[in-house]
Order: C-alpha cells, then sequence, then structure tokens
C-alpha cells in the first residue's frame, strides 16, 4: 500500500512538472506565431510531440519520490530551470521550440481565442489618449451652412463651384434643400443642363446662388420650357442672356411663361418682335411681380395723357413753343411735372378755369 501511494506521489509530480514545463513553450508559440511564417518549409522537419515528450519524462526521473519540488531546485530554494538538466537531444529540440512555433492547429487556436477583444470601456494610456483625434459632432440645428460644409460633399462642391452659401442660407429653405440633395446624384444633372442651355462655367456658382431652388427642378420640365422659348422664335444666344440674366425664369411653368408675354404685348400694345425685344433686354420684367408693372404703367398712362391735354391747351392758345433757341420756351419737365394751377398761370397764361372749360370740349 505505501509503494501504490508513493507511485501515485510520483507520477503527480512528474505530471505537474510536465505541465510546468509545457506553460512558457506555448506562450512562446503564440508571440513567434506572426514572426515564424517565412519558416513554414522547414516546419515539417521537425520530430512530433508524440515523438519529444518521452525524453521529457526521462529527464524527471531524477525528481526524489514523495517530493513537488522541480528538477533543479537547491536547498536554499533556488531554482534553475528544468530544461538545463534535460538530455542534449531534448536541448536541442528545445531551442528549436524557441525560434519555431509549434503547428499543432488545435493549440494555436485556442491561443487565438484567448485573446480578449477590445472593449470600449478598456482603459488607455494618457499617451495613446493624445493621439486620439475626435471628430467633431454634427450640429442637430444651425442658423448657418458654415457648420455643415466639413461634414456634407455636396457643400463643399457647390463652395468649389463658386456658390455663396451666406447668400443662400438667407433664402427661405434653401439651406434645408441642399442638405438633402447629392451632389453626384441631384446636382450634377442640374449643372449640365444649365451648361447645354448656354450658361458660362464661371457664371454656375453666381446663378446657383440667386436661385438655389433649380436643383430641385425636374430635368424634363426644365427642358420643356426651353423648347417652349424656342418655339416662339428665341435663339439660343438670346434664351442663354435671359436665362443668365434672369435665373428665376426656367421656374415658370409654360402656362405662366405664355401669360407674362401676353400680359406684356397685350397692355402695352406691341407686336410680336416689340414684346420679344423687349424681354430679352428686360428678361426680369417676365419673373417680377406684375403689381407694380401695372402701377407704373397706369403712372406712364396718366402723364401720356397730361402732356396731350396741355399740349393742345397751349396749342389752342399759341403758346406751345418748344423750341429752345426760341422765347418762351417750354420745357418738357415743365409741361409735365408742373401742377395745373402752376402750370395754367406761368406756363399758358391763363385761368385755372379756362383750362377746365377747354378740357370739356374734348
Amino acid at each position: 500500500m505505501a509503494l501504490w501511494a508513493r507511485q501515485v506521489s510520483r507520477w503527480r509530480c512528474l505530471l505537474q512538472t510536465a505541465r510546468a514545463a509545457e506553460l512558457p513553450r506555448r506562450l512562446r508559440v503564440c508571440s513567434s506565431t506572426a514572426q515564424a511564417r517565412p519558416r513554414f518549409a522547414s516546419l515539417a522537419l521537425l520530430p512530433s510531440r508524440n515523438d519529444v515528450f518521452p525524453w521529457r519524462l526521462q529527464a524527471y526521473r531524477h525528481v526524489s519520490v514523495g517530493s513537488c519540488s522541480l528538477p533543479g531546485s537547491a536547498k536554499d530554494g533556488s531554482f534553475s530551470s528544468p530544461e538545463s538538466n534535460l538530455p542534449s537531444p531534448v536541448k536541442q529540440e528545445q531551442a528549436k521550440a524557441e525560434t519555431l512555433p509549434d503547428l499543432n492547429a488545435k493549440i494555436l487556436y485556442e491561443d487565438w481565442d484567448d485573446i480578449p477583444s477590445s472593449s470600449a470601456l478598456e482603459e488607455i494610456s494618457e499617451e495613446e489618449a493624445v493621439q486620439i483625434i475626435a471628430e467633431p459632432l454634427l450640429p442637430l440645428r444651425s442658423s448657418t451652412l458654415r457648420d455643415y460644409v466639413d461634414h456634407s460633399e455636396t457643400l463643399a462642391k457647390l463652395v468649389d463651384l463658386g456658390v455663396d452659401l451666406s447668400q443662400v442660407e438667407k433664402r427661405q429653405k434653401a439651406g434645408q434643400l441642399l442638405l438633402t440633395l447629392d451632389f453626384e446624384k441631384d446636382i450634377r444633372k442640374i449643372l449640365l443642363f444649365l451648361k447645354d442651355v448656354g450658361v458660362e462655367d464661371n457664371q454656375l456658382g453666381p446663378f446657383l446662388t440667386k436661385n438655389p431652388y433649380i436643383l430641385a427642378e425636374d430635368v424634363e420640365a426644365l427642358e420643356t420650357r426651353v423648347a417652349y422659348l424656342k418655339s416662339k422664335k428665341f435663339g439660343k444666344a438670346e434664351i442663354a442672356q435671359m436665362v443668365s440674366r434672369a435665373p428665376y425664369l426656367l421656374l415658370f411653368s409654360v402656362e405662366r411663361l405664355d401669360n407674362r408675354l401676353g400680359f406684356f404685348k397685350n397692355e402695352l400694345g406691341f407686336s410680336v418682335k416689340k414684346t420679344k425685344d423687349l424681354v430679352i433686354r428686360l428678361p426680369r420684367l417676365l419673373t417680377g411681380k406684375l403689381e407694380p408693372v401695372k402701377e407704373n404703367l397706369q403712372v406712364f398712362n396718366s402723364k401720356l395723357l397730361r402732356i396731350k391735354e396741355r399740349h393742345m391747351f397751349l396749342t389752342f392758345l399759341g403758346r406751345a413753343q418748344y423750341d429752345p433757341a426760341q422765347p418762351s420756351y417750354i420745357s418738357l419737365d415743365q409741361l409735365v411735372s408742373l401742377p395745373d394751377e402752376v402750370f395754367c398761370t406761368e406756363i399758358a397764361k391763363a385761368s385755372i378755369q379756362d383750362f377746365e372749360k377747354f378740357l370739356k370740349t374734348l
């Protein structure tokens, strides 16, 4: 019974010692795997683990029975590596194991699985913290597009194109529109259309600054409006001039453009050619509000009527003298701007009652 206990104790010590010797080698396998990859061609010459292990068991037989001290331990408690007591073949094998990894795939995979994954709560050193570059957060709300330029490729390209974002953001909902657009998918096709119409490259930036809303228009609708202007005998160069000088022109539907042209033709009594010449020179007449135009036409018509009435009264009196080289010269400003009382007493040399009676005869 005592002999059996001693054998059990002996084998237990041998097993613990073998495990202690095996642990450093496994750690070396994990650390040297990346460095030893180019040497895989020579690894086939190594003996397998099954061949090496019996040598190591023989090296541990000098361990005293009933003791768990490692080989090489001294009485004073000092410790020397157990590999120093191995036979020469084992030492050679141990030397190779220090430079070459074990190809046991199961052990390698177990070692890799033991590597902990990175965590957001992992502590880092001050040096690593200083090297971290934190991207600025995108503001949820802002009163200026400048805060979004560094985060938006679309805005950055529009700035390169010459668009003044400080002016765009003053227009109602224009800033929100630009933030929802993709340059390649939404904006590029509009730029190509404008260039095809005749807008010069250096005019694209100022054009979009004044009218960013065209970027949300359908290209087919824009082409239909250009086709309408061509049907009214406007040439390509004339359309390019009108679009460049009146950026909002192509936002008007065909029906609105037709109504505007008809308004100026009928109100002014112009022919088609004169109406066309007018809107080529002043294309903003087609995009502006009509109320001020109507008021101006009534001031103009009323002044024209006043000039006609006063001229007829002066002719009746024989005082219609408009030659500055002759005496009693009457200028156009006197004929138009003077009140009726002053005109009658100083220019016509008559009373206001005489002028009123004359007007009733017309």
